[in-house]
Parts: C-alpha cells; sequence; structure tokens
C-alpha cells in the first residue's frame, strides 16, 4: 500500500534567494533548505510543502506576508500554471541580478576555478516577445483549472493545444495567450485550435497513442517570415490539407509550410520525413550581411537578436587575426563558424544532424565564404586524432555544447591537443562548470561574460575564455 503523503505549513519564511529550476530557496524553522515555487527573493511567505526529502523540503507559496521590492505583476494570464515564464513575477533587473550570480557560483563551486572579474552580464533589449522558436501540444484531456473543477459544472470541451503542465508528461495547458513569440504566432496557433474544434479534427490522445493532431512548431525571423510545421498522428490526407490550404490562405507570413505523419513513441523530428507543403523549406535570418537558412531541424539560437550579442562576444573573445585555424564545435547550421571565418585562416564546423551540417554548406556557399568545411557526425565519435590528422590541428577551439556539455571524450581530445585557446559557450553554466574543472590544470580562465537569451525564464547563456597556461 503506498503511503499518504503529507505536507506542513510553514509561517513567515524569509525568501533569500534563487535554486534549482528556478524556485526560490528560503530556510525551514527545522534548517533545511526549501525550494519554493511562486516566491521572489526578498518575499516573506507562507510555504506548504510538497515534497520531503533528506535534506530539503519542496514547497509553494499560500500566502505573500510582505513582498520582495522585486515582485512585480505577471504580464500573462497563464503564469503559475504553465511553466515556460517561471520569473514573470520578478523586476526583469533583478533577473539579470540572480542569473550572474547563478554563473558565478556554479564555476566556483562545481568547478572550483579562480575566476577574473566576471564582465556585467548582457541583458535583453526586449523581455517579451523575443522567441523564435516555439513548440506546442495537443491534446484531447487538457489540464483543468482548479475553478472548473471546484464549479462541478459540466466541461464542454477537454480539448487543448498548448504547453505542458510542468512535471506532467499527458497534461497539456491550452494557452489562451503567451507573450514569448512575435506577431502572429498567437493568432496562428489560436487560429489551427478553432479550425479544428470546428470542423471536428481529433485532437492527441497520448495514453492510447491516437487520433489526428498531435504538435505544432511555429519559427520566425526578425524580417516577419514564419515557418509553421504540423506533425499528424493519423494519415488522412483530405482532413490534413483542407487545415493546410486554410493555414496557407490565412496567413501570408507563413512562407514555409510543413508537415509529417508522427507515429512514433515521441515527438522528435530528427528521424522524420518532413514534407514541405507550402512555400520555400526554409526561413532566412540575416546578421551582419550574412544570411541563415533554417530549417525544421535546424538549430538556431531562439532569441535572434542576443544571438548577434553573443556571437559579437565569441568573436571578440576569439582573439582572431587571420592567421588561426578554428574548430567550431557543434556547429549546428554553422552560424558561429562563418561569423568568425573572415577573421580566421580556416574554419572547420562539426555537427551530430546532418541536415543542420548541409544546411551549414548552402549558407556558406551564399555567404561567399571559401574557408570553411563542415562534417557530420556524433562529437565524440568524430572528434579524435585521426580526424586531426587529416584535417589540421585547431589554433582557437569554440565549442557550443547542448544542455549536457561536452562528452568526456571530447574534453580528453582536446587536452592531449591543447589548442592555444578555448571560447566555451553554454546554455548551462553547471555543466560548463563541470567541464572546466576537467581543463583546469592546463587552462586558466581568462574572461567570463553571461548573457541573457532568456528573459522571464532561470535560464541563461555563459562564455568563457580559456588560455593555456604555457601561453605567456
Amino acid at each position: 500500500m503506498r503511503k499518504k503523503r503529507t505536507s506542513e505549513i510553514f509561517e513567515s519564511i524569509q525568501v533569500y534567494g534563487t535554486g534549482t529550476k528556478g524556485k526560490a530557496v528560503g530556510k525551514a524553522p527545522d534548517g533545511r533548505v526549501v525550494f519554493i515555487s511562486g516566491a521572489v527573493p526578498g518575499d516573506v511567505v507562507t510555504v506548504q510543502t510538497l515534497k520531503k526529502r533528506k535534506g530539503y523540503y519542496e514547497g509553494r507559496v499560500t500566502e505573500i506576508l510582505h513582498p520582495s521590492q522585486d515582485r512585480i505583476a505577471p504580464k500573462c494570464i497563464h503564469f503559475g500554471t504553465c511553466g515556460g515564464c517561471k520569473w514573470q513575477h520578478m523586476d526583469y533587473a533583478a533577473q539579470l541580478r540572480f542569473k550572474q550570480e547563478e554563473v558565478v557560483q556554479n564555476l566556483i563551486r562545481i568547478g572550483h576555478l579562480e575566476l577574473p572579474e566576471v564582465s556585467p552580464i548582457l541583458g535583453a533589449p526586449e523581455p517579451y516577445y523575443y522567441r523564435n522558436k516555439m513548440e506546442f501540444s495537443f491534446s484531447d484531456s487538457r489540464w483543468l483549472e482548479p475553478g472548473e473543477i471546484a464549479s462541478g459544472e459540466p466541461v464542454e470541451s477537454r480539448n487543448a493545444l498548448g504547453l505542458h503542465i510542468p512535471g506532467m508528461w499527458d497534461k497539456i495547458l491550452d494557452l489562451k495567450e503567451c507573450h514569448l513569440q512575435a506577431h502572429p504566432s498567437d493568432e496562428i496557433r489560436l487560429a489551427i485550435r478553432e479550425y479544428a474544434k470546428t470542423h471536428g479534427l481529433r485532437f492527441f490522445d497520448t495514453r492510447k497513442q491516437e487520433g489526428l493532431l498531435r504538435s505544432l512548431m511555429v519559427r520566425n525571423t526578425a524580417a516577419g517570415e514564419f515557418m509553421v510545421l504540423i506533425q499528424f498522428y493519423a494519415d488522412d490526407p483530405p482532413a490534413r490539407e483542407a487545415l493546410l490550404d486554410y493555414l496557407k490562405g490565412r496567413f501570408p507570413q507563413i512562407v514555409s509550410l510543413f508537415y509529417t505523419i508522427n507515429q512514433k513513441g515521441n515527438d522528435t523530428l530528427y528521424d522524420l520525413d518532413l514534407v514541405c507543403y507550402h512555400g520555400q523549406p526554409y526561413i532566412t535570418e540575416e546578421m551582419e550581411g550574412l544570411t541563415f537558412r533554417i530549417t525544421p531541424k535546424s538549430f538556431y539560437q531562439t532569441n535572434s537578436k542576443q544571438a548577434h550579442a553573443l556571437y559579437r562576444k565569441v568573436r571578440e573573445f576569439a582573439g582572431l587575426t587571420g592567421k588561426e585555424m578554428v574548430y567550431d564545435l557543434y556547429t549546428g547550421l554553422g552560424t558561429i563558424a562563418q561569423f568568425v571565418a573572415r577573421e580566421a585562416r580556416e574554419v572547420v564546423g562539426i555537427e551530430a544532424v546532418p541536415d543542420a551540417i548541409e544546411a551549414a554548406r548552402v549558407n556558406a556557399a551564399e555567404n561567399g565564404i571559401d574557408n570553411t568545411t563542415f562534417f557530420a557526425g556524433d562529437m565524440k565519435d568524430l572528434f579524435n586524432q585521426e580526424f586531426l590528422r587529416a584535417h589540421g590541428k585547431p589554433d582557437v577551439v569554440i565549442t557550443d555544447p547542448p544542455r549536457d556539455g561536452m562528452h568526456k571524450d571530447v574534453v580528453g581530445c582536446l587536452l592531449e591537443i591543447l589548442p592555444e585557446r578555448i571560447v566555451y559557450v553554454s546554455c548551462n553554466s553547471a555543466t560548463q562548470a563541470r567541464d572546466l574543472a576537467l581543463m583546469r590544470n592546463h587552462y586558466r580562465v581568462v574572461r567570463i561574460q553571461p548573457v541573457d537569451m532568456f528573459p522571464q525564464t532561470h535560464h541563461v547563456e555563459n562564455i568563457v575564455l580559456l588560455q593555456r597556461r604555457d601561453h605567456a
């Protein structure tokens, strides 16, 4: 028999900082840390515990006794239920302050690194409507708000098109608004939802794995081009084509319209065949005269304006003179590789996704860049001594791995070849710190630059410049 969970109420908890996954941090009466959802550092709150662990509690705010001076009214009606923007209730200047503190603490506590003075975080010029990619899910069993349940009234429709409830893989919040992506992203999503309801299209049943409409991806560029990709579960050509024709006619901003049939157990795109139903098979982003074709499977920084600021700093940290061989690990579309190519002798880009590498080659050719070469393959398998003998040893390495950081074999190869400088870009300063700790005997940290790519969330990007220790 499962043991019944019991919760406790903690009164007058002083919230003093931020912690894991964007939660606030306080101290429970017994001295244990309590991670609190819905609080802002500086608040004094009442907390109801949700989980009790050996060294800490997890809980939620039930009453704000004294609000923090950094607490503001959230912009979105879904705040507190949707997990997309957990810091909307915190003033943006405070968000930046806590993100910088997180970077510094991770580098010191996890990496045990000696740090130079950390540059002030680069804040985003637009804290809303900055994302150029959003992914939404269809569900025939939407999340019910507490007020709906309490009313006892029959629920008219359980269909939803929106985002997952945090920690619940099968529960979708039906979004009425979202302030993360530019117009007409909201209108596109709402139009699809209403069309589907009006025409009786079946929303996906995650548990039974049945239905027609499975997921929606919306991408856009700074110039206002939109790409829409709908994943269908069932293969129903008349229903599918009618919906796609409706979108094509209603939204001229959609210059790239895709669909795919996905009957797998997950929503990942990389092993699916995608069909371009209307328009061109890409949208185009521009940066300093360079153009980048973005395909449905391509990785591109989700904040286009801040990506430009990020890449400028990467190029500055690389300190190129035109003589260097540069390796760009985890190159994606080759954006960083091409951004630095004009100041390097040669750039080699490596990426796991073949479609992205093909796009990188096309982008480089269209940009008139002839000193870049791109290779597709798993980084830990491709980046090795045999590859280096064939393509040359780098003077400078730029690495921008996923959240999990670099594979230990990649770090090992870097320590074998010991390039003069390494510019490490990361969206997770904890795994970045772990990797830097492995290299600290051979490299010293010279510069650190946090960059806020993700306003209203706890996520932060960080750039670290490493200089080989035997270099003057």
